[in-house]
């Protein structure tokens, strides 16, 4: 039985994948997609470790890009099996690929305009919107705690990681040889967890036992600020904005981040510890992940499903104004304060976002929220390191703007509650892997985990290979 990195590995965040093969079976855990710009995006055309032959299935553990981005390339070279997840999975995730390809297709021509210019050949996009139809056909729901058989001697069962609408942490329960249990072993995949007081969701469950471990470490070395200290914090400039005017800016990922601010939002607008304005929601792809949100109420936590109750959905279109075309956004250009506009991309890389930006960084009176977590490389993490200029379309820009970071409204867990999550894990004694989280944090965790339960991590890197 051999395991394969192949992505999230080495200090990188992105891309997560995980070749798991035996004598009779071969699965893929995650097909993630390597962001960031340069060197990061390179990998997706030059790793070839996504070889489709005898490729029996492929699991997910959530929706987002760098779990699920990949898929368009293995059907693009021929993957035709099937693709295991939760129903709420499924859907949030033809829902980014689709915009994924749509956008892979508007760079291409971007960049295609620089090479002719520079007497170059042109590129081919990474994949088109054709690479992503065939997925409909492909998706196997599975429902949280139902083990199914996914290839021969391979049997997945999820469990709520807490993270993002329908996100799960995976067990595979593997024979190695040819007859049912023979060399049984339990591999234990945590997928990205969420905090465990944050709204909407369920917080994760956690696991008895396990030979092995692949678990995130995105926050190994950190919690977050307290939650309730975020809140009000949040509160504060809201409050700020509604009295004084001036625009919010929330760059937000169009599935999990865009619904918990509206959530918020509403929250305060219901209690009247604020006085309402208008929320823009400036995202298609938002607005339809949010009816994604309505569909499945059976994921939501007990906070929510009470507000609900008193007739506040926080996802009820009343309570927001979607801005569907690029002529409505470029509407909100005129719009006056106080407001607040929800647009993609999260890490601030790409969209609508990016013309909010340019537009408003600018002025004294703009507020931008940073509400998750911000790539190397990227504009998010520039305005989060606190540069004065910034390039947006390849004009200087200067950040005038107060830039705040709520690390408290991230939808990943912090250091201690990754240590709360492995503990009940941790008297298998198994052997664990850290993977998703740059070097420092994936360092700090290991130490914590081997100052805790006396077991030592590997910290692989890409291509590494693990021997069960």
């Amino acid at each position: 039985m051999r395991l394969t990195i192949l992505g999230a590995a080495g200090g990188e965040v992105r891309g997560s994948a995980y070749l798991l093969e035996t004598s009779r079976a071969r699965v893929l855990v995650e097909a993630g997609l390597f962001q960031g710009g340069g060197e990061a995006e390179a990998l997706n055309r030059d790793h070839d470790g996504l070889d489709v032959a005898g490729l029996d299935a492929v699991v997910l553990t959530h929706a987002h890009l760098d779990h699920t981005g990949r898929l368009p390339l293995l059907i693009r070279k021929g993957y035709r099996g099937p693709v295991y997840c939760t129903e709420a999975t499924g859907e949030l995730t033809q829902i980014i690929l689709k915009d994924s390809a749509k956008l892979q297709v508007q760079d291409a021509i971007r960049t295609n305009r620089k090479r002719e210019r520079a007497g170059e050949e042109p590129i081919a996009p990474l994949y088109e919107p054709a690479d992503v139809e065939p997925l409909a056909d492909l998706l196997r729901p599975v429902s949280l705690h139902v083990q199914v058989e996914v290839a021969p001697g391979v049997r997945v069962r999820l469990f709520e990681a807490g993270h993002l609408l329908g996100s799960a942490s995976a067990q595979l329960t593997v024979d190695s040889g040819e007859a049912p249990g023979d060399g049984e072993r339990v591999l234990v995949f945590s997928g990205d967890l969420g905090p465990i007081d944050l709204p909407i969701l369920r917080e994760y469950e956690s696991f008895s036992r396990a030979d092995v471990v692949l678990m995130e470490s995105t926050y190994g070395d950190r919690d977050h600020r307290p939650y309730r200290a975020t809140v009000e914090e949040f509160t504060a400039i809201v409050d700020r904005v509604s009295k004084a005017g001036g625009k919010i800016l929330v760059p937000t990922f169009a599935v999990g981040r865009a619904q918990q601010i509206l959530y918020h939002l509403a929250v305060l607008f219901r209690s009247g510890r604020v006085k309402p304005f208008p929320v823009i929601l400036d995202s298609p792809m938002a607005v339809e992940a949010t009816r994604v949100y309505l569909r499945h109420p059976e994921l939501f936590d007990e906070d929510l499903r009470g507000l609900r109750a008193r007739d506040t959905d926080p996802f009820d279109a009343r309570h927001f104004r979607a801005s569907i075309t690029a002529d409505d956004s470029r509407k909100l250009n005129e719009m006056e304060g106080p407001c607040a506009i929800l647009a993609g991309a999260g890490m601030c890389n790409a969209g609508r976002i990016q013309h909010h930006l340019k537009q408003n960084l600018w002025k004294r009176e703009t507020h931008v929220l940073i509400v998750g977590y911000q790539g190397r490389g990227t504009l998010g993490r520039r305005l989060v390191e606190g540069e004065k200029e910034v390039f947006i379309h390849g004009e200087k820009i200067a950040v005038r703007a107060e830039i705040h970071t709520l690390g408290g409204f991230s939808a990943h867990a912090g250091q201690t509650d990754l240590l709360r999550w492995f503990g009940s894990l941790a008297p298998s004694q198994p052997r664990v892997f850290l993977t998703h989280g740059e070097d420092g944090p994936r360092a700090a965790l290991a130490g914590k985990i081997r100052e805790r339960f006396g077991l030592e991590c590997g910290l692989p890197s890409i291509g590494d290979q693990v021997v069960i």
